[in-house]
């Protein structure tokens, strides 16, 4: 938010309380002429907290947004994404040509609305699996619960598509590094409790997809494929 819509922003919800700027200012624990500064948008002199505290009082959420002046920086912060993505979808074209890949599917179903990273499809097995790649586990609970919604609404989102899947899986491809290694082993309970069973690898599932499997491995960009510590992929059986 610009610093004249935000000033503008606090201005327009105090009036609507038809509080005075000195109301708004006691209540805050600030002068009446900090509050004048932020309505006329003068708010490069005050610090984050004190912009904060002003708009909690008014019930406004204060967002921070980075703009970068070189470039796209959207772009930027995608590109370990996208990376990942190309690689995964290479691979897959090298070793495994049976499959067909869908890239970036939307979806918005039930008013729950996303975007699966990578929808695979085995027209031989009539198997479908949902690939979500992470270059950065920020939260595992957060990675266990987008895992387990994309994998329950899979056959609507691929409806539309003519697919008719006899078992739904999902493969969490997440980039190799130290943080990513470390966020893993120290949430090996709840990992384990998503994706009870262990398997060496995934690579014949891949070949021969006649279960229903949940899998979460590392993937290394340089070999182009699942890292050699990831032969030892989690996986769940059943039928979807």
């Amino acid at each position: 938010m610009e610093d004249s819509r935000f000033g503008s922003a606090i201005r327009a919800v105090r009036r609507k309380r038809r509080w005075r700027q000195r109301d708004l200012a006691t209540r805050v624990g600030v002068s009446v002429a900090t509050i004048s500064r932020i309505e006329r948008g003068h708010i490069d002199t005050l610090s984050l907290r004190s912009l904060r505290s002003v708009a909690s009082v008014v019930d406004v959420r204060v967002d921070l947004v980075a703009r970068w002046r070189a470039g796209d920086l959207d772009r930027l912060l995608n590109a370990g994404h996208s990376s990942l993505h190309d690689s995964v979808a290479a691979w897959f074209r090298d070793t495994f040509p049976d499959w067909e890949l869908a890239p970036e599917v939307p979806f918005n179903i039930y008013g729950e609305r996303g975007v699966v990273d990578i929808v695979a499809w085995h027209p031989g097995r009539r198997a479908l699996l949902i690939i979500e790649l992470k270059t950065d586990i920020a939260d595992v609970n957060e990675l266990v619960g987008t895992f387990d919604r994309k994998r329950r609404l899979a056959k609507e989102i691929v409806k539309e598509r003519g697919w008719v899947p006899t078992t739904v899986s999902g493969w969490v491809i997440v980039s190799t590094g130290r943080t990513n290694r470390a966020r893993i082993a120290a949430h090996g309970a709840m990992l384990r409790a998503a994706f009870p069973l262990d398997g060496r690898s995934i690579l014949g599932w891949l070949a021969d997809p006649t279960r229903a499997i949940a899998a979460l491995s590392m993937w290394s960009s340089a070999r182009g494929g699942p890292s050699a510590s990831s032969r030892r992929v989690r996986v769940v059986a059943g039928s979807a």
